[in-house]
């Protein structure tokens, strides 16, 4: 799976090509993401919501307007599809919100991509769920707990293709971090298709992840990592991709002929980050969207799924079912987390 991200650096004819060069290079497909900055964040200036990071150039920006600059455009999806389809390969993506799961029914994806951040936005998971199609989920910085709870809920609902993908959240991600046995003990555990989102430098660790039992290699590429672009620098250009097929299915043939580094093996462990002080730092839950009075009753026009800081005592969007429908016992000002305090009892049935 080629990843195009926001690589596209908001030029639609580079978004084509990327299609093209992954068609080319032997890809078996093309990865989208499908979200507006109001998936995903607030649109305020609260310190939660503005970058906190002295070390990186958007450090003091918005966060809702880092991800304004960097999503895919809603109205290029059409075209990219279709690029897909002339180029004879296969184009699904990752939605963010239940929106973006209407525009890429519409567009017939053959499948969908679960980013790790939002397997706790559980009302997404079942209108994912309730496509019907196969599912590509990367554990990423979920917990065992995260991953064993959605899974769970995820075939309650009736989900039945489930692909995991075993991911290490750091950008890039060190070699000696990859821990692929965390990729194996994912397959045991759960009895699922496993596979590899790859953030390292280079191809060493998707090629380990085939030998070591990967069925899906996901991998962020660019035209050229001098051009820039949210995810160049632990990108692939064109040659390094054609490499990364041709190795990536010799070792699937081949697997004892396969030579890497024996760190990428690692350990089992959990969390998917190199830095344990950024694991979870956003996770989905419920916040304002405007004024709510006491007595009103918690919905979708009133309270919405974003990625907030873990910290912030908002109640997790894995508990949706009880939430909407609850009472609000006192005054909620716009913009505010739902703590479970501001939660009274469900609205009886009329």
């Amino acid at each position: 799976m080629a990843e195009l991200s926001g690589n596209h650096n908001g030029d639609i004819n580079r978004a084509l090509k990327l299609i093209e060069i992954a068609a080319e290079s032997g890809a078996d497909a093309v990865k989208l993401q499908t979200y507006t900055a109001d998936s995903l964040v607030l649109d305020c200036d609260r310190p939660e919501f503005v970058l906190n990071a002295p070390a990186s150039t958007w450090n003091g920006r918005r966060l809702y307007d880092l991800y304004r600059e960097a999503h895919t455009p809603w109205d290029w999806h059409k075209d990219l599809f279709a690029r897909a389809e002339e180029h004879g390969i296969t184009i699904f993506s990752a939605p963010f919100d239940k929106a973006a799961v209407g525009l890429l029914e519409d567009l017939g994806t053959p499948a969908y991509k679960l980013a790790s951040n939002e397997l706790h936005d559980w009302p997404l998971v079942a209108e994912i769920v309730r496509t019907g199609k196969p599912i590509i989920l990367s554990a990423g910085v979920a917990t065992l707990q995260d991953l064993t709870n959605t899974l769970d809920f995820m075939r309650g609902e009736g989900a039945r293709d489930i692909v995991v993908l075993h991911c290490v959240s750091a950008y890039p991600a060190p070699l000696e971090d990859t821990n692929l046995r965390t990729m194996e003990d994912i397959a045991q555990r759960f009895d699922v298709v496993v596979g590899l989102s790859d953030h390292t430098l280079g191809i060493e660790a998707s090629v380990a992840a085939v030998v070591h039992g990967a069925s899906v290699i996901e991998k962020h590429i660019t035209l050229d990592r001098h051009d820039g672009g949210p995810d160049s620098s632990f990108s692939l250009e064109p040659d390094e991709l054609k490499t990364l097929c041709r190795e990536t299915k010799a070792a699937w043939q081949n697997p004892k002929a396969a030579r890497y580094d024996p760190v990428i093996l690692g350990e089992v462990k959990y969390g998917g980050t190199t830095d344990l002080k950024t694991k979870g730092i956003y996770t989905r839950q419920f916040w304002t969207v405007r004024d709510i009075r006491a007595g009103d009753v918690f919905s979708e026009d009133n309270i919405k799924s974003i990625r907030g800081p873990s910290d912030s005592g908002a109640v997790s969007t894995m508990s949706y079912k009880e939430i909407y429908g609850a009472i609000a016992p006192k005054d909620i000002a716009r913009h505010e987390p739902v703590l479970p305090s501001m939660v009274g009892k469900r609205r009886k049935p009329a």
